[in-house]
């Protein structure tokens, strides 16, 4: 991990631009942060794309930093600035085809689509977990909160440092998502905007089925992709402060 960049923020948030080999990411952690007192860690997931996201991240990051856990996110295998996949590129153009055409989008495009982005993503996941809590201010437990819902069911299973999800509903779900699901054990809370036009909501709700958590929550909110109410963040933070301190 090389950081290049550095700046601290309002509330005494220190943000850090990395990279990690090819992978870039940032680091946000709260004042309080230290070699003596290290701060829980929340990995933010999201779609791809870290410039267009970056003040969304900024204000959950802001969230976490408040309520004392540093925050981190890393770039998606093709997207911002990383080489981009052929096969990946043609798999979009097909989704987008058949989004303008009216049509159902087939699970042989959602496969296409999403299954090579979880196998090259959750490893990187993995990476760059080993680095941040390689540094004295980052501790344990972890959390994973954010889309895309594949990437972090399969980190759910695969990834023991991670006690609690807060996963996004929102993104198209491959078949092999609902496998992971039931050998996900750790405590979830779900979000899931009702009306959300990209999301096929029926597959949000088999999914959430499957999941075999002992402990799992389903937030569900009218309104779009991007509406999700404050108090359904709310939540979400209260849900952190109960397994991650």
């Amino acid at each position: 991990m090389h950081f290049t960049s550095e700046q601290r923020l309002d509330e005494g948030v220190l943000e850090r631009e990395f990279t990690l080999g090819e992978i870039p990411g940032v680091l946000w952690t709260p004042g309080s942060a230290s070699a003596s007192a290290p701060a829980p860690l929340i990995l933010l997931g999201h779609p791809g794309g870290l410039n267009m996201m970056y003040p969304r991240l900024l204000g959950r990051a802001r969230q976490c930093a408040a309520d004392g856990f540093a925050a981190a996110t890393i770039e998606l295998p093709g997207s911002g600035d990383r080489p981009r996949s052929a096969a990946t590129e043609e798999a979009r153009a097909d989704l987008r085809r058949a989004m303008k055409a009216g049509e159902p989008v087939g699970a042989e495009i959602v496969d296409r689509l999403v299954l090579p982005l979880v196998e090259r993503s959750v490893p990187e996941w993995q990476a760059a977990l080993d680095a941040l809590l390689g540094l004295p201010e980052i501790g344990g437990p972890v959390g994973y909160s954010g889309g895309v819902i594949a990437i972090g069911t399969r980190l759910a299973v695969v990834e023991p440092r991670i006690a609690a999800a807060v996963l996004f509903a929102g993104s198209f779900v491959p078949a092999a998502s609902y496998e992971d699901a039931r050998k996900v054990t750790i405590p979830l809370h779900v979000l899931l905007q009702w009306d959300d036009e990209g999301n096929d909501r029926q597959a949000s709700l088999d999914l959430f089925d499957a999941f075999g958590s002992a402990e799992k929550t389903l937030n569900a909110n009218l309104g779009g992709h991007t509406g999700v109410p404050q108090f359904a963040g709310d939540a979400a933070a209260q849900f952190f402060a109960r397994h991650l301190k």
